[in-house]
């Protein structure tokens, strides 16, 4: 990065690809017109919303026509719950989640929770992961649909989406997946991985804030299972209503052709900058990294070092860019839920780092985060 900031932040967000900024400033400088407008001009914005599209479709392995964009993750995982919970269509009053989940699934959760519907919150084990044996036994008529993450976006704890995938299938209840931190990252086939719904935000893949998507099922709308959040115009479908955002949506389109074309080479870049990390992290007394003996997505290290405080550790130091939970939680001073649910004290959870790498990262900036934490233990 150009700034002097040693960011190690990439879960929290990704800087922009300059690819990407490219293609923003055309839609916002040239070709700015209305997607939804008739005349020719317009028309140039709908052929960029239906490239976009079609991009991120051919990433996940599902038709275009199944995709739909939203302002990020939050939205769509709002839609996917909501909008299938309160659809008339739909009787069902249970639902099936995580301890471990983004707060966008628990505060949705907990508010249908509110108005009438039941919902099990899966423990995980030490290593943050979900017994599908259990799974299995919480399914019951009743059950609308099951909610689990891909990846967990403060471990990187890999939930095994093949599998849950099948279960769900199996006894014919929706599968709904927070895709945010494995998209973009990882291969996936959504529709063989029997995933009904998926959510995704742009700036996790190097793409601006304000924009993301949601992967539906054709089934599920050809019969009208899931209702919108937003009515208004009609776009669409009428799932999401509202003038198209085609500046971010066609960067949006752009990010996911190169984490298409790049994967492999970013995997390799980042992983080797993992092992980095983790190995120099071993040589500093007391730590343990947290998830470690599960499948655990590459670029994500969440370290418990011993009478490392992280609050304090990130607040002064203002050019290190690391976390100690999720973004949406960096306000409150309380431990992460992850951690507690993986059965961690409070002081432990405290004294843990979450260190996320991106594609720009450089093996000389672990080397001056792993000085910081000596000197700041020392």
């Amino acid at each position: 990065m150009k700034n002097k900031i040693t960011y190690l932040d990439n879960n929290a967000t990704t800087p922009v690809d300059g690819r990407v900024v490219d293609i923003v400033n055309v839609y916002f400088n040239e070709l700015f017109g209305n997607a939804s407008s008739l005349y020719s001009f317009g028309h140039k914005s709908k052929i960029a919303v239906d490239n976009a599209k079609a991009s991120v479709a051919e990433l996940l392995d599902v038709e275009a026509d199944s995709i739909y964009f939203t302002s990020g993750a939050t939205e769509s995982v709002n839609l996917a719950l909501k909008g299938l919970a309160l659809n008339p269509k739909n009787s069902k009053k249970h639902i099936i989640t995580c301890s471990t989940e983004h707060k966008a699934v628990l505060e949705t959760c907990e508010y249908l929770q509110s108005i009438g519907y039941e919902i099990d919150y899966l423990p995980v084990n030490k290593f943050g992961a979900i017994d599908l044996e259990l799974l299995k036994s919480s399914i019951k008529e009743d059950t609308l649909l099951v909610c689990l993450m891909w990846v967990n976006n403060e471990t990187g704890v890999i939930h095994p989406i093949n599998e849950i995938g099948k279960i769900t299938k199996a006894t014919g209840v929706y599968f709904v997946c927070d895709g945010s931190q494995g998209v973009g990252k990882l291969p996936i086939s959504v529709t063989s991985s029997n995933i009904d719904i998926l959510c995704f935000s742009g700036h996790k893949l190097y793409a601006s804030k304000g924009v993301g998507g949601i992967y539906i099922d054709s089934e599920i709308t050809r019969n009208d299972k899931i209702q919108p959040l937003i009515h208004g115009g009609g776009q669409e479908s009428n799932l999401r209503s509202g003038t198209y955002n085609v500046p971010l949506i066609a960067g949006l389109g752009k990010a996911f052709e190169i984490a298409q074309e790049e994967m492999q080479k970013n995997y390799d870049h980042i992983e080797q900058i993992r092992k980095l990390l983790e190995y120099e992290l071993s040589k500093i007394g007391k730590t343990f990294i947290n998830g470690a003996q599960g499948p655990r997505i590459f670029n994500t290290v969440n370290v418990c070092i011993t009478g490392l405080d992280s609050e304090v550790f990130i607040g002064i130091n203002h050019d290190i860019a690391v976390s100690n939970g999720s973004a949406c939680n960096s306000a409150l001073v309380q431990p992460s839920h992850v951690l507690l649910a993986m059965g961690l004290s409070n002081n432990d959870a405290m004294n843990s780092l979450r260190i996320s790498i991106g594609k720009y990262n450089t093996e000389n900036e672990i080397h001056q985060l792993i000085e910081r934490i000596k000197n700041f233990i020392n």
